[in-house]
């Protein structure tokens, strides 16, 4: 081995050691935070923080079909049971009472210092008279057996009142004590796991642990288990994803080792030509490790598609350099000059990503730059001196040839493509309205069949959407459900005038300390309530001396301490208190969910001007933050629409430095129209082919674009090399361009039968617009002569 290559070995086993090392101690996230924008919106966090821990980015909903109903109701309470103790879920409800009676022990023991009706003229002669009245007709409605057994500890019904209250009308239908679905051919479940929404292992875990025990249930046999929920779409599409990869990254570098075999006919050669590859993906990993502190696994994951045109860089390497002969010594000698501008060209592309106010595009750029600088550099400096003495790949001077044939033919075709530029841009000109699709539900992977299925297990479980929320923060617990009180009036009102459905607090289920105590303070002394009852009661068929038990269960709530939350504790009204109240670095947040009205204009919509004027008129008590309104579709859709109308603007800007960089280099206007025009063109008919086709682009449509524009300017300035002097470009030139191409689409073309959007975003354009911008580039070339086989 000479020293040359001793040296270059060193030097590229040296680099990777160092890369190697940054890269195994970078730490990797799939937090959504990383791709919030590098200033967000106040909105914008709690977004991110209710897709991260939200109570319903914890649900999952489950459906139990098929059999008969005997068998849906045992498996239904069978696997309700193994759930409720295992430590995955924070609760499970199937419709059974599990909790019903310490509930309702609960409330009741409690009704005093919950009851928002407890004021101190509840209590006067007056108020107790109507109270006591109120009960009365309840007695006599269809609803008075319910309220018969409480009327002597609870003549003025703050039991009846709490449960009203706390009842929205929106449980299940039931059969055999378990919940199910309208039409009764479904058992319905709903579980809420410990794990965050966005701990995917954790949920995998309850997922199995569901579907454990329904294949432990006896009757199982013949019912269907059916999952729905956040956290279950987010397994599946990790799922997806991981599937879809492994398939289309096995089937494409097979293509592609077994191409490059073919062209190579060696081994090492082969491993050789991967070196710049390896290189540049270590390099970018490190780069964003350095430059993040985090590597994003969707930054991973498309940057390492995005590297893949450092094996053209080897292909062209090889088959330039792999013949032995001196008979185009000056094409080889031409040959960096114009893979380097062709890498500056790129780098401008992806310069567009970098400069992003969003860290999740930004490290994109990062990774893309960084790993075709460092494989273009591999390529330049250490393959020469680490390829084989005596190396030679077969002859391709005869299939160039013929190449070079087609290619003087394909310049018949100029018209033609330039009427399907003009025709392209045309149709995307008449259709540039509803060009882009800028709602996040774009980049789903989530089949359509899985979202109708959760739309309607959510329909029948009454399970709620959230999609809209107050939100409320402040630095106690105290303050913050003191201010969840003081906005009820309001909320009240916008109900009133049909502007929202219904409201839930957590102060519904647990009132701040200081509205408790003083609802206690509200309560007479056992003589004085005795004097008032005495009094309220003289017209009514309801005597006092009845009520001694009533005047018991006053004196001792005034006694008893105020609600907390670990008094909650064993009781259903622990769990709504939490999934509405959390605590964090923020301090202590209140969530109060909203339901938009059922019917009417404004069916399953909430006027959000009108809310958030309602909130700033709202009088909270000092301590508190502003109540912000969160519609979480409209602010999930607004920070995607911001990510792309960002990504366009850069990117034209992109474009307009690559126009920019080969003026300055090709020094003549007319050369840089001949690079531009084959690009423009290719990413022209393959975005109107695609509209045409009923697709709306996405953000990885762009990026693809930006590929195809620095794939296809290796192969336009190639061309404009060679014809510059008024010559055909070299045989080796256009087989290495061929290979190039084949290995691209070979690469990125497979991605196109992804079932993931974003994946398949990639592949539809990266594909077609590499092999578009190679005959692009061959059409409006410049007409030149013969030149010899090479």
């Amino acid at each position: 081995m000479t020293r040359r290559r001793i040296l270059a070995l060193g030097l590229w086993l040296t680099l990777v050691a160092v890369l190697a090392t940054v890269v195994a101690r970078a730490s990797f996230t799939a937090d959504m935070s990383v791709f919030l924008p590098a200033d967000p919106t106040e909105e914008q966090r709690l977004l991110v923080d209710q897709l991260r821990e939200g109570m319903v980015s914890r649900l999952i909903l489950v459906g139990l079909s098929g059999g008969d109903a005997a068998a849906r109701q045992q498996t239904s309470r069978h696997v309700a049971a193994a759930l409720r103790g295992d430590a995955r879920f924070a609760a499970v409800n199937n419709g059974e009472p599990v909790n019903l009676e310490a509930d309702r022990r609960f409330l009741f023991d409690n009704r005093y210092a919950l009851s928002p009706a407890v004021t101190p003229g509840h209590f006067t002669v007056e108020g107790l008279c109507a109270a006591l009245g109120r009960t009365l007709d309840l007695l006599a409605s269809p609803a008075g057996l319910l309220a018969k057994p409480l009327v002597t500890r609870d003549p003025t019904g703050e039991m009846m009142r709490l449960l009203d209250m706390l009842d929205r009308g929106e449980q299940p239908r039931r059969d055999g004590e378990v919940w199910v679905s309208a039409d009764g051919g479904s058992a319905l479940l709903l579980a809420l796991t410990r794990a965050e929404g966005g701990d995917l292992d954790g949920q995998e875990a309850a997922m199995a642990a569901i579907r454990e025990a329904f294949a432990a249930a006896p009757a199982s046999a013949g019912l269907q288990l059916e999952m729905s929920g956040p956290g279950v779409f987010a397994v599946h599409s990790r799922d997806t994803i991981k599937r879809d990869v492994t398939r289309i990254a096995t089937i494409g570098s097979l293509l592609i080792v077994g191409l490059l075999l073919l062209i190579y006919r060696s081994l090492p050669v082969l491993l050789l030509g991967l070196l710049p590859v390896l290189t540049g993906a270590l390099a970018g990993i490190a780069a964003v490790s350095l430059g993040f502190g985090v590597v994003h696994g969707l930054t991973l994951g498309f940057g390492t598609t995005l590297i893949g045109e450092a094996v053209d860089y080897a292909i062209y390497l090889f088959v330039q350099t792999g013949h032995g002969q001196a008979r185009d010594e000056a094409e080889r000698r031409a040959f960096w000059p114009t893979i380097r501008l062709g890498l500056l060209t790129s780098t401008c592309g992806f310069l567009a990503l970098l400069l992003s106010g969003f860290p999740g595009l930004a490290q994109l750029g990062l990774y893309s730059i960084t790993g075709l600088l460092t494989a273009a550099l591999v390529t330049r400096f250490i393959l020469p001196a680490l390829l084989p003495a005596g190396f030679a790949l077969r002859d391709v001077t005869a299939l160039g040839e013929r190449l070079g044939q087609l290619a003087a033919r394909a310049r018949r075709l100029r018209a033609l493509t330039l009427v399907l530029a003009l025709g392209a841009l045309a149709v995307i000109a008449a259709r540039h309205d509803t060009l882009w699709n800028d709602e996040l539900l774009a980049l789903s992977p989530v089949p359509a069949a899985d979202q109708a299925l959760d739309q309607r297990l959510r329909d029948e479980l009454g399970a709620p959407d959230v999609r809209y929320l107050i939100v409320i923060d402040a630095g106690t617990r105290e303050a913050v459900l003191q201010a969840a009180e003081a906005l009820a009036p309001t909320l009240d009102r916008l109900q009133a005038d049909g502007v929202l459905g219904g409201w839930d607090s957590p102060a519904h289920y647990l009132p701040s300390q200081a509205a408790q105590r003083a609802r206690l303070a509200a309560l007479p002394a056992r003589d004085e309530l005795a004097r008032r009852l005495q009094a309220a009661t003289e017209d009514l068929p309801l005597r006092a001396e009845r009520l001694t038990a009533f005047l018991d269960e006053v004196e001792a709530a005034r006694k008893r301490p105020p609600v907390e939350r670990d008094t909650l504790v064993g009781s259903s009204l622990a769990l709504a208190v939490d999934a509405m109240l959390i605590d964090g670095d923020f301090g202590h947040r209140a969530m109060l969910p909203l339901r938009a009205p059922a019917g009417g204009a404004s069916a399953h919509l909430i006027d959000a001007d009108t809310v958030r004027a309602a909130l700033a008129t709202a009088d909270l008590p000092a301590g508190a933050g502003t109540p912000r309104f969160l519609d979480t579709k409209r602010e999930s859709d607004a920070l995607y629409h911001s990510y792309l109308s960002e990504a366009i603007q850069l990117s034209l800007g992109g474009v307009a430095a690559i126009v920019v960089l080969l003026a300055v280099f090709l020094r003549s206007p007319l050369r840089v129209l001949r690079v531009v025009a084959p690009l423009a063109a290719a990413v022209l008919v393959v975005t109107a082919a695609l509209a045409l086709a009923g697709r709306q682009l996405i953000l990885l449509h762009l990026v693809g674009m930006l590929l195809v524009v620095a794939v296809g300017s290796n192969y336009a300035l190639f061309f404009d090399h060679a014809t510059r002097e008024g010559q055909r470009p070299a045989p080796r030139t256009l087989a290495s361009l061929l290979f190039a191409t084949l290995t691209t689409m070979a690469g990125f073309g497979l991605l196109a039968f992804a079932e993931v959007p974003v994946l398949q975003a990639i592949g539809v354009t990266v594909g077609p617009g590499a092999l578009l911008a190679l005959v692009f580039s061959a059409v409006l070339s410049r007409t030149g002569s013969a030149r010899g086989a090479a």
